[in-house]
């Protein structure tokens, strides 16, 4: 557990970091807006990109931790879907709801697992990474054209709306550069890891500069539902999905702290595209990750 909490602290140092430099305007509030356009569009797309295509996936068998984590999170979707009937709440609404509870925080993430495993445990992470960013995009996208815009999309819609989405353009590049084998020529190589280092660092700040802990009570109820299903609910049933695909040791581990992280700033520039409700998703972010200080330790304590 020491360990656990020795590697996660620093994690949350530099999100606190960033929540201080915000409260205390510094350098000036409005330079946080392009930073993240900047980060979105560019430096964690790379990060993306470098990541993927540079993974030494051949030794692995990755078919198992990838059918799981696939699995895990679909089931929360449809979980979600199935949940509104009960939980009945407005369009835009839900639509914040379902971003906080399928997306993740890869910089969170990745920032964990690299502490905690090293090259090693980012390499594995590259797999998580292929396999929960293009699904987490489209069903958000999906969920936000639907219940916030209240419009039926059709294929050909999605598919401009998926085509336009930098994250899932770094995905398809890296994994087919990856699965050719062609990869990254090392000039590129280098310079995509420097990119992508800085978004790293630049996305964990903006997750605290972005943290607005006032809202986070003023919307308790959807807040705490969506970290419920978020924090605890998906680790678990990511945890039974690794039991029955036989995934163990170390990816199963990967599979948990991608699991554990909160929802992924991003989705707050998504939901302003798509017409989700910002001041929602704001506070479920903010919740999210206030809660993750004790959620994840607590749930790498129970299944690690």
């Amino acid at each position: 557990m020491t360990a656990i909490l020795t590697s996660l602290i620093p994690v949350f140092l530099v999100i606190g970091l960033g929540f201080a430099l915000r409260r205390r305007n510094f350098p000036g509030d409005e330079i946080w807006a392009p930073l993240d356009q900047l980060n979105y569009y560019i430096l964690f797309p790379a990060l993306l990109l470098h990541t993927l295509a540079t993974a030494d996936l051949r030794s692995l068998d990755i078919w198992p931790m990838a059918a799981a984590l696939a699995c895990g999170q679909l089931f929360i979707v449809a979980l979600l879907i199935a949940g509104r009937r009960v939980y009945k709440i407005p369009g835009p609404e839900f639509s914040s709801v379902f971003q906080g509870a399928v997306r993740w925080n890869t910089f969170v993430a990745l920032a964990a697992i690299a502490s905690l495993w090293g090259k090693e445990g980012v390499t594995l992470a590259a797999v998580a990474v292929a396999v929960l960013v293009p699904i987490s995009n489209t069903t958000c996208v999906i969920a936000l054209t639907r219940y916030a815009l209240n419009m039926q999309i059709d294929p050909l819609t999605l598919g401009r709306l998926l085509a336009k989405n930098p994250l899932l353009i770094a995905c398809a590049v890296g994994i087919a550069l990856n699965a050719t084998g062609v990869g990254l020529a090392q000039p590129l190589a280098i310079t995509t890891k420097i990119i992508g280092d800085a978004s790293l660092t630049l996305g964990l700040l903006s997750v605290g500069a972005g943290l607005r802990i006032g809202h986070m009570f003023e919307e308790k109820y959807p807040v705490l539902y969506t970290s419920v299903l978020k924090l605890l609910l998906m680790p678990t049933v990511m945890m039974g999905m690794c039991w029955f695909f036989g995934v163990d040791g170390l990816p199963r581990l990967v599979v948990l702290i991608c699991a554990s992280v909160p929802g992924a700033t991003s989705s707050y520039v998504l939901a302003r595209q798509l017409g989700g409700h910002i001041e929602l998703m704001a506070s479920i972010i903010t919740g999210g990750t206030v809660l993750a200080v004790v959620t994840m330790p607590l749930m790498l304590w129970i299944f690690g």
